[in-house]
């Protein structure tokens, strides 16, 4: 007797399933995460991350426009800080006209409907590479926390649609919240970095912009007294959970694909929007693999974009944004 039901049906054909396809990726999906540098003219392309680059203004400019006809409108921003400007209080973060501040009003007046998020931490800022202020071989939570809120205040003034804070401090998202409102920028929003665990897959990251934590004495050697241990999954729900209360309007898993099951037990607890963040390391082993001929690089990133999708991702903070609009042909 053979049986009544072959799942096989549906997927005879490649009509079959797209038809019946039940995880699907658009442009609508991505936040294009940009480096920016200063100088004039510089398109300078990363090592560790091959085919991306640190834009200085004017060619970030060029950038968003290229984005948006693409059918990408949203970008989250990263800036690469000169070391003379840097110290451990992150000063030059509040300079109403530091880079930061200057390449935000680059993106919305070369295109005013472009989504602009901003990385909102010190480790670009900081003499240390730490993502807080250092004292003692410790990095303080609540002196940090305060700065993050100013500088949260100096991205809104700019014309921040929504500011990121990837520092994982306790208590920053209601600080900024509360320091925004206060301002008056009730509409600006605040996606939270809710799970960011001490990975070993932010390397290039770090390298694109010279963000590493130093190897001086009295200073931690890593993030692992702020960032998540990663091999913890109930405290991730927690945290997620404690930044809505405070006020998040977007929570953010990353990694990405290490952490899928993160993705998907926030997605199943929580009712706002899940950003996954495919981090640089997940980028440069990918390129790094397909330049050896390893894997066919269209194919595995086209797979793990979708994974972080089905898992539960709204949003995909990813570098291989555009690679995955040159293959919608």
């Amino acid at each position: 007797m053979y049986p009544l039901i072959r799942n096989r049906r549906l997927r005879a054909s490649e009509s079959i399933r797209r038809l019946v396809r039940e995880t699907t990726l658009t442009p609508d999906d991505f936040l294009v995460p940009l480096f920016v540098t200063e100088g004039k003219g510089i398109k300078e392309e990363i090592p560790s991350m091959p085919n991306y680059f640190r834009l200085s203004l004017d060619n970030l400019e060029k950038e968003v426009k290229e984005l948006w006809k693409m059918g990408l409108c949203s970008v989250l921003l990263f800036v690469k800080v000169d070391d003379k400007l840097k110290d451990n209080k992150g000063t030059e973060a509040l300079n109403p006209n530091g880079l930061m501040q200057r390449a935000i009003k680059t993106v919305k007046n070369a295109c005013p409907q472009m989504l602009v998020m901003t990385d909102v931490a010190l480790d670009p800022f900081s003499a240390y590479g730490h993502d807080g202020i250092v004292a003692e071989g410790e990095i303080l939570n609540d002196e940090t926390a305060e700065v993050l809120a100013e500088m949260s205040i100096s991205h809104a003034k700019a014309g921040a649609d929504f500011v990121a804070p990837s520092d994982m401090m306790d208590g920053r998202i209601l600080i900024i919240r509360e320091a925004l409102e206060e301002e008056g920028f009730i509409n600006t929003g605040i996606m939270a970095y809710s799970a960011k665990y001490a990975s070993a897959f932010y390397g290039p990251f770090r390298d694109a912009l010279d963000s590493a934590p130093v190897d001086i004495a009295d200073v931690p050697k890593d993030k692992k007294t702020y960032q998540m241990d990663y091999a913890n999954r109930y405290e991730a729900i927690k945290e997620t959970q404690m930044d809505i209360d405070e006020g998040a309007d977007i929570v953010m898993v990353k990694p990405g694909l290490c952490y899928l099951d993160i993705v998907r037990e926030i997605k199943n607890e929580v009712e706002v929007p899940v950003a996954v963040y495919q981090v640089s390391g997940e980028y440069a082993m990918v390129k790094a693999a397909a330049e050896k001929g390893w894997l066919d690089h269209d194919a595995v990133m086209l797979e793990q974009l979708t994974a972080i999708k089905r898992a539960g991702a709204n949003i995909i903070a990813s570098y291989f944004a555009k690679d995955f609009i040159r293959t919608l042909g």
